[in-house]
């Protein structure tokens, strides 16, 4: 396994003798410059001026070997949608835009940028102001479902559904990094998961969408992909929806949950493909073409495209619940399929959520073919690709570590729960460095916005750890670090007062059977120094007064540690614990593990605060 350190720096200096990733303000910075001379025109899939067009475009010549590793992008990133974006004719530049799916966190849909479809890069977010969009009220796993990417004359789109109050939406910027628009709303357009296709040979462009079939349903799960037609100036749909495929590839077998659509061209036929069998282990994609957009849809005869279904159950590390892709032309010109994964460590078991993966697409008899029957899908594929681009930020692939010392603004990768009140936490709090969060009374268990700050479980085995100072004498006041899944599926290992002795405690609780409150799993007393303060006020000294507490994840298990400042052994708070509970076959939905810096005084006001020096998160996966 290799590993790699990381500190993430904001500014020239850095204290630690470890690898340095600056986070850069400008995505422009990462642009890949190649030496290569252009030479070669190969056919190409490609999104220059638009969205999957079939165009001559200059390829370099290939010049390197090059990994593409499994997860593209580890932890919860599901419902990958990917785009390439041309340079200026001639030039050989291309451009790569990956979003995901948030769901009822916030910041909404990252955007991640790469030059060479290896080397990714979060340069922002599309939903990133409160009042542009915020999900209070709502269930972590509702929210922002399959958001879609485009670009088309110089704009980008982001189309994506609200489910539950807004609707499908587009929002659009002329800068990828930001900002977007504020949203504008679709009402006609009755589904989710839709996308937009810009047909450049007509400059028409249209949005397919998953809706219900014409007349009534015949069986539980079937759906429809549906089309309007897209006025992209005014941002309007026009004519009426129309019913491309009904239920899926072979209605008579009853297929469920067609969804996920995107309309693609090449070669004079457009292709339709979606994703089918819904978003589990039976997951799958299939294809559709037709030489007019407006159909008919005839399906391949070898669908599947892509699905692992067809499997052993017992096979070493699975990768499994494949689909929801999208494809994309590569630097070498080939095309390539991003799509999401999962990796149970049991079962069907996973914590880490569904995750972004790719694999090389093949083209028989004009079809796109991802995997054959019984074809097992790779940790790692060699390409021939023009060089390498350049990585900044926080690793979102392979084995590393990251150390946080909140030394300039937040990372972008960093989730709150529904909205953001950015007064209510501050970085570079005390001599530069360490967070400073205000105790909140609203709790994780509620569907409201906490004081929690996460970053997601990216690993099926490592640590995160943090070094923190908070002091109480009231029990109902706590700060340390939760896995949370949901609502109702987590474990908190905290600071706090002991109910019984007033003596400063380190707890662990985890959601009771009623999804309502918590129940203590373990608590131990931590060793009082003379003169200690032990209130509810900070005070400059807190870093005189400090502990870290550490979770081991080790696949199916998670286990608490804690240390008291000057100790140079962890003392373990509980260990193996069941991390079943917190997975996604357990909790439903569709999301994974954050691993959340957490303070609340549970629903009694409270002016306390709590002050994370430092986050260590480290991924020590067998696969990579």
């Amino acid at each position: 396994m290799m590993e790699k350190i990381y500190q993430v720096v904001h500014t020239g200096s850095c204290t630690y003798r470890q690898v340095k990733i600056t986070i850069r303000k400008s995505w422009v910075a990462q642009k890949y410059k190649s030496k290569a001379i252009l030479g070669l025109l190969a056919l190409a899939t490609g999104l220059g001026g638009g969205q999957a067009q079939q165009r001559m475009v200059p390829v370099v010549p290939v010049s390197k070997e090059v990994t593409l590793h499994n997860p593209v992008l580890k932890g919860f990133y599901p419902d990958p949608s990917i785009i390439r974006v041309d340079g200026s004719e001639g030039s050989g530049h291309a451009d790569y835009y990956l979003i995901n799916s948030t769901f009822s966190y916030f910041p909404g849909i990252p955007v991640f940028h790469s030059t060479d479809m290896h080397s990714w890069t979060q340069i922002g977010n599309v939903i990133t102001r409160p009042g542009q969009m915020n999900f209070m009220g709502a269930r972590m796993t509702r929210g922002l479902f399959a958001p879609s990417i485009s670009y088309y004359k110089g704009l980008f789109y982001v189309i994506c559904t609200l489910v539950d109050t807004g609707g499908n939406f587009i929002v659009t910027a002329k800068d990828p990094a930001g900002p977007w628009s504020d949203p504008v709303y679709l009402p006609e357009v009755q589904g989710i998961d839709p996308s937009i296709f810009f047909d450049e040979a007509t400059d028409k462009s249209y949005i397919v969408y998953n809706g219900d079939p014409d007349g009534q349903t015949i069986y539980s799960g079937q759906r429809a992909l549906r089309m309007y037609g897209f006025d992209y100036k005014n941002l309007k749909v026009t004519g009426s929806s129309k019913m491309l495929v009904n239920g899926g590839v072979d209605i008579t077998k009853k297929p469920q949950w067609i969804e996920g659509p995107h309309l693609m061209k090449r070669n004079n036929w457009y292709y339709l493909y979606a994703a089918e069998g819904g978003t589990g282990n039976n997951h799958s994609e299939v294809v559709f073409r037709s030489k007019d957009i407006l159909g008919p849809y005839i399906p391949y005869e070898h669908n599947p495209i892509l699905t692992q279904r067809d499997l052993p159950d017992n096979r070493p590390d699975p990768i499994t619940s494949t689909g929801h892709a999208q494809l994309v032309t590569g630097p070498d010109g080939n095309t390539y399929a991003f799509f999401l994964g999962v990796r149970p460590y049991q079962g069907d078991y996973y914590n880490t959520g569904r995750e972004t993966f790719v694999a090389p697409v093949r083209w028989e008899n004009d079809w796109p073919v991802v995997t054959r029957p019984k074809e097992t899908l790779q940790f790692s594929y060699k390409v021939q690709f023009p060089g390498e681009g350049q990585r900044t930020g926080i690793p979102l692939n392979g084995n590393f570590t990251v150390i946080d010392s909140f030394t300039g603004p937040l990372d972008k990768s960093y989730v709150f729960l529904r909205t953001v009140d950015s007064s209510n936490f501050k970085t570079e709090a005390v001599d530069g460095r360490g967070l400073l969060l205000n105790v909140k009374p609203a709790t994780i268990l509620e569907y409201g916005s906490p004081a929690f700050i996460g970053r997601r479980q990216q690993h099926l085995y490592g640590s995160y750890t943090v070094e923190l100072a908070f002091n109480t004498n009231k029990a109902n006041e706590k700060a340390g670090v939760v896995v949370f899944q949901d609502e109702k599926h987590f474990y908190y290992g905290c600071k706090s007062v002991s109910e019984k002795t007033g003596l400063p405690v380190v707890q662990l609780y985890q959601a009771d059977s009623t999804g309502k409150g918590m129940q203590l799993l373990a608590e131990k007393t931590l060793p009082v120094k003379t003169g200690q303060k032990n209130d509810d006020t900070f005070d400059r000294k807190a870093t005189d007064d400090t502990f870290e507490i550490k979770i081991n994840i080790a696949g199916a298990h998670y286990s608490f540690l804690f240390k008291s400042k000057g100790s140079k052994h962890w003392e373990t708070l509980a260990g193996n614990l069941d991390a079943r509970p917190l997975s996604t076959h357990v909790a439903g939905g569709f999301i994974g593990c954050m691993l959340g810096l957490y303070a609340t005084s549970q629903g009694q006001p409270t002016a306390n605060k709590a002050l994370y020096l430092w986050t260590k998160y480290q991924g020590m996966d067998k696969t990579d």
